[in-house]
């Protein structure tokens, strides 16, 4: 019965997500031909040029990457994905047949369009699916080539469709509109999953008898290496273990399910992470070394004045 309650919201959620995120496409983007990056960008240009279904070709697309996905990291880890990636299509195409669309002020488009491609991409993060496209691209391109970030990744993939559409519309102007879809929306899924903070990244602290089973199951399916630090509670003295894991932003969500489902009652302590470094995330610069000559150099002088 619980699971079965916990797949009906996910489902709602997702349905809500991909009904909000059809408004963006049809009634904002693809009728002012603005493609703001992702696998919907590449179909809205080719809805311009063949007339083809968004919704259909988005499907299609992302049929490749979906069985790429299995194949790395497992069907269950991707399932949520494959039913939002249907819903969103159907959606798109569906609400493309009664859905006025909007051909006003093309600053005004813009961030309407970001607000409910935000808010619907948000509905579907929150319940631990994505709708394929580029944030699954880029994450599997991410286990081929570790020294680049999934977010450096993802920029890139979505710069070359931005830059593609500038060539296929016919207009900068349009780019320039695309970046702005894709600066609100990112805003406003940032705003509704994790709050107005800013920063690289969350880290966890969890306390549980069941820490372990906890850390085995970030460790396969978000593939994010966690740390065990021994450890003593404070009133009763006994001795336990403390689960530490640092996250990237968009990973919150799936480690609060992961916690839940395997111990409702865990003691959970989320910190932001203003820099983190190291293998999966920023690698350390080597131009920081002046930087820190620097520092070091001040402090130095100051304790000789002292």
């Amino acid at each position: 019965m619980k699971k079965a309650k916990k797949y009906l919201l996910d489902l709602l959620f997702m349905l809500a997500g991909a009904c909000i995120y059809s408004v963006s496409v049809n009634a904002f983007t693809a009728p002012n031909q603005i493609a703001p990056g992702g696998i919907t960008g590449v179909a809205t240009m080719l809805n311009y040029l063949f007339s083809t279904p968004i919704g259909l070709v988005v499907m299609l697309i992302n049929i490749p990457i979906i069985l790429w996905a299995v194949v790395e990291i497992g069907y269950q880890l991707v399932a949520k994905t494959i039913v939002a990636i249907l819903l969103s299509s159907v959606a798109i195409d569906l609400f493309s047949y009664f859905l006025p669309p909007y051909r006003g002020d093309p600053i005004l488009v813009s961030l309407l369009a970001g607000v409910c491609e935000g808010v619907g991409l948000s509905l579907t993060f929150i319940r631990g699916a994505t709708t394929g496209g580029t944030d699954m691209l880029a994450r599997l391109l991410g286990r081929r080539f570790p020294h680049f970030s999934m977010g450096k990744l993802m920029l890139f993939i979505d710069g070359l469709i931005v830059v593609a559409s500038a060539f296929v519309f016919g207009s900068i102007d349009n780019a320039v509109y695309a970046c702005i879809v894709i600066f609100v929306s990112t805003s406003i899924i940032d705003a509704i999953l994790y709050g107005t903070d800013v920063g690289t990244g969350k880290l966890f602290f969890v306390m549980s008898p069941r820490v372990r089973e906890i850390g085995d199951r970030i460790l396969k399916e978000l593939d994010r290496g966690v740390t065990y630090l021994d450890s003593k509670g404070g009133y009763s003295e006994a001795p336990g273990e403390t689960l530490l894991c640092a996250v990237r932003r968009f990973e919150v969500y799936q480690i609060h399910a992961i916690i839940r489902e395997t111990d409702p009652g865990a003691f959970v302590i989320v910190g932001d992470a203003g820099e983190i470094t190291g293998e999966g995330f920023r690698s350390a610069r080597s131009d920081d070394k002046p930087l820190k000559e620097l520092i070091r150099g001040l402090k130095k002088e100051k304790g000789e004045h002292k």
